[in-house]
This record gives C-alpha cells, sequence and structure tokens, in this order.
C-alpha cells in the first residue's frame, strides 16, 4: 500500500484528491499538514489520521511515501522541495509555482531525489482531448491558425469560492491562474508549439482584489494564435472549444457534448456539413498516472513539461496585464 502525507486542505479541489487517494485500491491518507492548524486538524479527524503542525516532522516519518499538494499557490516551492528533499513523491494541484524560475528550482529537487511528480491538468486526459489531438495529428483541419478556448462560472458573485481564492498573495491571481489554467494547457496542447508571446487584459467587475475575468491572447512563431478566456463572474457559461485551420474547423462545447467537424479535405467527414465526431473514453487520471509512475520507476515527461510551460505562460499573462504590454516567454526570468 502507498502510504500519503496530505499537505493542506487550502484548495476547492483538495478533498476531490482525497477521495481519489481513498478509492484507489493501492494508495491510503497517511497523514495531514496544513497551514492553518485548525483547518488541518478537523480534516485529521474526519480520516483518523495523525494531524502534524510542523511539515518537516511530517516529511520526516518513515512509512509516508508520497504527498498530494494542494497548499496556497505562493507556497508550493516551499512544500514540493521540502518533500522531494525528504525523498517523496509529490502529487499537486495546478499550477507548479507562480514563476517558471520558481518551477525550475522545485524540478531540479524533483530530479535530484529521484523522486516521481505528477502535476493534475485533468482536462488533457478527457475523451474529447484524446479526440481532437488525434484529429490535430492527421491535419483534418489542415494547418491549425486560431484556438479559442473559454470556461468559466459564477464564484465570485455567487459566493460560493472560498475568500482567500480572491487573495492576490495566496494566488497570484485570479480567473486566469485558477480557473483558466485549463483553456491555458488546453490551447497550447492544440497549437502544437508553446508560443512565443502572450498579450493578456484582466476585468475586476465584482470589486475582487484579483481578476474575475480575464482574456490571454497567445502569439506562436508562425503566426498561429491561441485566444483563452476565463471568468468567476458568468452564471451560464459553457465551456467551449474552437478550431480553425486552412481546412477546416473543429467545435466542442459543454454541455452540449458534441465534437464537431467541417473540412475541405476529402479523407475528413464533414466536407459537405457539419459532422459530429465520436468522442473515447477518457484516459486514466493524473492521480491514477502518479501511482504507476511511482509503481514502475517511469517519469511523466510530458505532463511535466506542459506543467511548466502553463506557469511559462500564466506569468507572462500576469506581467503583460499588470504592465499593459505583450511579454515574450524568452525574457522570463529562469
Amino acid at each position: 500500500m502507498i502510504r500519503l502525507g496530505k499537505i493542506s486542505y487550502w484548495h476547492v479541489h483538495a478533498w476531490d484528491y482525497t477521495n481519489q487517494a481513498l478509492e484507489h485500491p493501492e494508495t491510503e491518507i497517511a497523514a495531514v499538514w496544513d497551514e492553518v492548524p485548525e483547518r488541518g486538524q478537523a480534516a485529521a479527524d474526519k480520516l483518523g489520521v495523525p494531524f502534524y503542525a510542523n511539515l518537516e516532522e511530517m516529511l520526516a516519518q518513515g512509512d509516508i511515501d508520497g504527498v498530494i499538494v494542494d497548499a496556497p499557490t505562493n507556497r508550493h516551492h516551499e512544500v514540493m522541495v521540502a518533500a522531494a528533499r525528504a525523498g517523496k513523491h509529490i502529487f499537486t494541484e495546478k499550477v507548479v509555482a507562480p514563476t517558471v524560475r520558481e518551477v525550475n528550482d522545485i524540478l531540479a529537487e524533483v530530479e535530484k531525489a529521484g523522486v516521481k511528480l505528477t502535476v493534475s491538468l485533468p482536462r488533457v486526459n478527457e475523451g474529447y482531448t484524446l479526440a481532437i489531438m488525434d484529429l490535430l495529428e492527421r491535419q483534418a483541419v489542415g494547418k491549425v491558425t486560431l484556438v479559442r478556448c473559454r470556461l468559466a462560472h459564477n464564484g465570485a458573485n455567487a459566493g460560493w469560492l472560498p475568500e482567500h481564492f480572491f487573495s492576490l498573495e495566496q494566488c497570484a491571481g485570479g480567473a486566469l491562474i485558477d480557473l483558466g489554467c485549463h483553456p491555458m494547457y488546453l490551447t497550447r496542447l492544440f497549437l502544437g508549439e508553446l508560443p512565443e508571446q502572450v498579450s493578456a487584459h484582466y476585468g475586476y467587475v465584482s470589486g475582487k482584489e484579483v481578476e474575475d475575468s480575464a482574456v490571454a491572447v497567445l502569439t506562436g512563431s508562425e503566426g498561429a494564435m491561441g485566444i483563452v478566456e476565463a471568468g468567476f463572474v458568468t452564471p451560464h457559461s459553457p465551456f467551449s472549444i474552437e478550431i480553425y485551420g486552412t481546412e477546416g474547423s473543429i467545435l466542442f462545447t459543454i454541455p452540449d457534448n458534441k465534437l464537431l467537424i467541417r473540412s475541405d479535405r476529402d479523407q475528413v467527414g464533414g466536407k459537405e456539413d457539419w459532422e459530429e465526431v465520436d468522442v473515447p473514453a477518457s484516459r486514466a487520471s493524473a492521480f491514477h498516472q502518479w501511482v504507476e509512475h511511482m509503481k514502475q520507476g517511469t517519469d511523466a515527461t510530458e505532463n511535466i513539461q506542459l506543467a511548466k510551460e502553463l506557469t511559462m505562460l500564466m506569468e507572462a499573462a500576469n506581467l503583460s496585464a499588470s504592465g499593459r504590454r505583450p511579454i515574450a516567454l524568452a525574457n522570463l526570468e529562469q
């Protein structure tokens, strides 16, 4: 049995990952640490496991194999470096850290310690993403020219997001770095390359310290563009993916759950009209993949690279919005 320590219940998905660990036949939660002792003690009591007020003490336990990180974003560097140095495998909520400099530091410690790191980028594993990537790999719409992806909810104006999710210090941003992570990594994936430049604009409709709506435009080396949209103030906003190429277009939306294509290519359906594409089952979750990496001694190479690039894009977006200018990724501090 793989025994896991839980690092914080700060994140809204902390219990989701706890439940994944409890439901997996080969993992269990063995201990809890939280930067808010009362919250951590309550979680530990509920789970029937020890609570550690000192993170180093929990990490020193020889019977703990890995940790699940749901701490505030600004503490990710601190807790993951400590976990790696203690020889613990790491599963973490996105983003890895607010800056690429911190990410590189974490990755260096992970490599030095030989522990297995996996980052939760859940929509990469969804069936619609797998189907879209198959279409793009077959060049079903020709050369991609524009990707647009939107994800929004009403957490800020409906009051169901915890107040600490609007802390610039803890979160390093608002709607984009939290919810917008998903359309950001999907847009980068569908573009097929890491964009060279980011230009972002933030809105503050609800008066929070962090942005509650955001748009980021990504520009690639060959002119292809990505448009990433995220918001905390929209009650009825479908998750949408639009991909446009030189020979066709791909559309996907939730709640419709329909993947559509229309292409001028003879070998691809939908030339005369939009055609629905079958969506396969989702593949194993990031948590399940992490367990396999620990068991098999393999590395989540593609996952980690995409997660690093996600931080690069987020850092550039924050700098762009605050400075009101485009930011080249090559100019980020490494």
